[in-house]
């Protein structure tokens, strides 16, 4: 029997070869997640759609758009990293503004992730062996690098669909709506990574959920749509260069979180409606000192970590 044949006949009879069946996966499913990293216009298109609640209005559609350069930080077989740079184009010729967006995580079948529990708290939280076995986690961390929320999900394939689906699990509000002081503190909801002809979608099916009469319930769903369609028709150049000049920076800010997230087993900072949490307007302020050569590496770092240390197990009044 020739080699081809060999290779042929292993892949054929995969399912009865467990091993070799889940390195072949885990090596797609890397790519899939790579595939997610390049230069984009990106369309975030929220909608509330039904409430649940006598009297409540659901909000106008919010549909913003943009453009973000998604570069790889890390990239192992069982890990990849994926930080998003916004950059904002500017009038009168001014140079574009950049600003360090989100950045997502994901890790080959987890021991554990980091879970959002409850207002300002987050725990890492254990995945069972059978949640883990061929699964990734994805952890959304702030734009200081601070945590949002982790899930747990499989890559799929049928369909014609590379597609990823996460459990459902709760969120911070984020910015579009905690800026607007709403009736509801929190999600519980899903998040789904497709690539498509054109890029990539993230799609987000989300509960918003607060108290009434000392119970918890739903306000209202919502669905979030954002789009990644690639181009390359603004100043790349200037989020690679930003970058650039604070990646060791946001290296120290990622392992400070990191260290103190597993030595107390989970985090608790507090929420702040217009930076995501109580470090983020300083952290970024500091960032923006790197980036223009005005604060030295050392020096930058030290302070960054006064002010993590400051506000961690604060929660918010």
């Amino acid at each position: 029997m020739t080699r081809s044949l060999i290779i042929a006949a292993a892949l054929a009879t995969a399912s009865f070869a467990p091993g070799l069946a889940r390195a072949a996966d885990q090596a797609r499913d890397h790519a899939a997640i790579l595939a997610m990293s390049g230069t984009f216009k990106v369309t975030f298109d929220m909608r509330e759609t039904v409430p649940f609640v006598a009297g409540y209005a659901p909000y106008p559609a919010k549909v913003m758009g943009g453009h973000e350069v998604v570069r790889v930080v890390e990239d192992r077989p069982d890990f990849v990293s994926l930080q998003h740079l916004l950059v904002v184009d500017m009038q009168d010729g001014k140079p574009p503004m950049i600003v360090k967006h989100w950045r997502q995580d994901w890790s080959w079948q987890p021991q554990s992730v980091l879970t959002y529990k409850a207002k300002d708290h987050w725990v890492l939280t254990p995945v069972a062996r059978a949640d883990a076995a061929g699964a990734w986690s994805q952890t959304v961390w702030q734009t200081d690098d601070s945590p949002r929320y982790g899930a747990v999900g499989r890559w799929r394939y049928d369909d014609g669909v590379a597609r990823w689906m996460s459990g459902e699990t709760l969120r911070p509000l984020a910015r579009r709506d905690a800026t607007r002081n709403p009736p509801y503190d929190h999600y519980v909801g899903t998040n789904r990574h497709a690539l498509t002809p054109a890029g990539w979608v993230q799609e987000q099916d989300n509960a918003k959920v607060g108290a009434k009469d000392g119970k918890p319930v739903t306000f209202v769903h919502e669905v979030v749509t954002n789009s990644y369609v690639p181009a390359t028709d603004f100043k790349i150049a200037a989020a690679d260069e930003y970058w650039a000049r604070t990646k060791d920076y946001w290296a120290a800010i990622r392992a400070e979180w990191d260290a103190r997230i597993a030595r107390d087993g989970g985090l608790t900072l507090a929420e702040e409606a217009e930076t995501g949490s109580a470090t983020g307007h300083e952290l970024m302020l500091i960032a923006d000192d790197v980036a223009s050569g005005e604060v030295k590496l050392a020096d930058a770092t030290k302070e960054a970590r006064e002010v993590i240390a400051k506000e961690v197990g604060k929660p918010a009044p």
